[in-house]
């Protein structure tokens, strides 16, 4: 398990990191990974990682995670979910938070890889994407997860997974007062999150 004290990402301004799970995950896993999101992306091409396109894919995805997962908003609710929940201090990229889409314009105006994860915001269209759904559950999200006393540092976690496609992690502050639970289903993608009795929605 990651340190507690530990930033924890699902995607930077280099897209998605696969060379930092060379130790975690085995080469064959790393692949069979890699070759799914290819197959169920938006818009997530090999050739974009390519070095026709000033990158090698031994070091990173390019794409934003929302459109890893085919732009889903559930889908993408569910992994942030997950990291909001995960050991560690969640940092959330810029166009992670507004659940981007892949920027193939600027891709194609610049041939670098890596410009489809860095969308040129205006102030317009920022005001614009925060309205949107998933964005709201996301700011809310992440609002429950910085004030909530149940992921204090000094805490505890505790895992389980009951099933092939659910997972179960409960946080709990140092003294025990506070609890958050989350319980989320991949199958059916669905999810509660619970502190101290009280249901949360986002």
């Amino acid at each position: 398990m990651s340190p507690m004290k530990q930033f924890t990402t699902l995607d930077t301004h280099d897209g998605i990191g696969v060379v930092d799970v060379k130790d975690i995950l085995t080469d064959e896993e790393i692949d069979y990974a890699s070759n799914e999101l290819y197959k169920v992306g938006a818009n997530v091409k090999r050739k974009y990682s390519s070095a026709e396109y000033n990158n090698l894919d031994i070091y990173q995805i390019n794409s934003t995670y929302y459109s890893a997962l085919g732009d889903d908003d559930v889908k993408y609710f569910l992994a942030r979910l997950i990291q909001a929940f995960a050991p560690g201090i969640p940092q959330v990229y810029y166009v992670g938070l507004l659940a981007g889409k892949n920027d193939l314009k600027l891709l194609e105006e610049t041939k670098e890889g890596r410009n489809i994860n860095r969308h040129y915001y205006s102030n317009e269209e920022i005001v614009e994407e925060v309205q949107r759904p998933v964005v709201k559950s996301l700011l809310n999200l992440f609002s429950f997860r910085n004030q909530s006393e149940a992921f204090d540092l000094e805490g505890t976690i505790d895992i389980e997974t009951p099933t092939a496609h659910s997972i179960v992690i409960k946080r709990q502050n140092k003294d025990k007062s506070v609890t958050a639970v989350a319980e989320i289903d991949l199958q059916s993608q669905t999810y509660q999150v619970v502190e101290n009795g009280r249901n949360i929605q986002f």
